[in-house]
């Protein structure tokens, strides 16, 4: 069997991305040789070990890195300076420090400066998820084909950067290194829009008087069905997600906005040459998603 990436994986949060690392770590044996969880309750980690996905449970999130050559960060973005300074003074030397957090700005702002020296911090964040959340919702093929960006800040060992990125590797990601700020503007539109959207459509259709309301739910068409899909994703993590990406996100919202007006303008004075142009725009995206094999 190849060498296993690190010889003990840390990892702080225990959710859709934790869990889905803790299965193909036992699955295939050469992530960690060992796989240490760490959750905000007890009842979260009897049922981690009811699945049988982690070697060990810690309540003590500075107990769950002792000793730990790799510690991920599984957690939402707004608990991480809090967790930084709980197993800053317990990283062990040469530890490697990553994460998956959806923004990434915020995170080298949080936990940055909390890194000890002779720790290698290098932020992470898998592009793939699905709206359940929970130790149970994870599942081995949750990162095949899909993109892990790598924003390590300047001046970070190549080693470090290079056995996160083999980890992602064999999760079954493809890697790429990215500048944070880019990072955070890339995923505005690809992502936080859009869930910002789906919340705020399903809050509308919630507002609806009550005989509209009931009509919208009973004969919700695809469309409205894949909004509420996205609706249905954990509440504390997107809103950590927007409050720390607030200047990225609202920029693109800001675009948004113009662009939905000028659709409402073509559809209110019968312009539609505008209104088949952007429906072909929209035509072609969702083309190259599929000849990408990321649709």
């Amino acid at each position: 069997m190849t060498e296993p990436v690190f010889r003990r994986l840390a990892l702080i949060g225990i959710g859709l991305i934790g869990s889905s690392v803790a299965r193909i770590a036992g699955e295939r044996g050469d992530l960690a040789g060992e796989v240490v969880a760490n959750a905000r309750s007890q009842a979260t980690l009897d049922r981690v070990m009811e699945l049988g996905i982690a070697d060990r449970v810690e309540l003590d999130p500075a107990k769950a890195v002792a000793g730990a050559d790799c510690v991920m960060l599984c957690a939402p973005v707004g608990t991480y300076e809090a967790l930084a300074q709980a197993i800053a003074p317990h990283l062990a030397p040469g530890c490697v420090l990553t994460d998956v957090g959806s923004t990434k700005q915020s995170v080298i702002r949080d936990v940055g400066p909390h890194v000890p020296a002779g720790v290698h911090f290098v932020p992470g964040h898998p592009l793939a998820g699905t709206e359940y959340s929970g130790p149970d919702a994870g599942f081995t093929t949750l990162f095949q084909g899909r993109w892990t960006l790598l924003t390590p800040p300047p001046g970070t060992d190549a080693g470090a950067v290079e056995k996160v990125a083999e980890l992602w590797r064999r999760c079954g990601s493809m890697i790429e290194v990215m500048e944070p700020g880019h990072h955070d503007r890339v995923l505005a539109i690809v992502s936080h829009l859009p869930h910002l959207l789906a919340f705020t459509i399903c809050g509308t259709a919630d507002a609806l008087e009550d005989e509209s309301r009931q009509q919208v739910l009973k004969f919700a068409a695809s469309g409205f069905r894949d909004f509420t899909r996205i609706a249905a994703s954990d509440p504390v993590m997107w809103r950590d997600i927007f409050l720390n990406n607030r200047e990225a996100l609202l920029e693109m919202l800001q675009r948004f906005t113009e662009d939905a007006q000028a659709m409402a303008r073509a559809v209110r004075w019968g312009d539609p040459e505008y209104i088949e142009h952007r429906i072909q725009q929209g035509r072609a995206i969702r083309k190259s998603l599929i000849e990408l094999k990321q649709a």
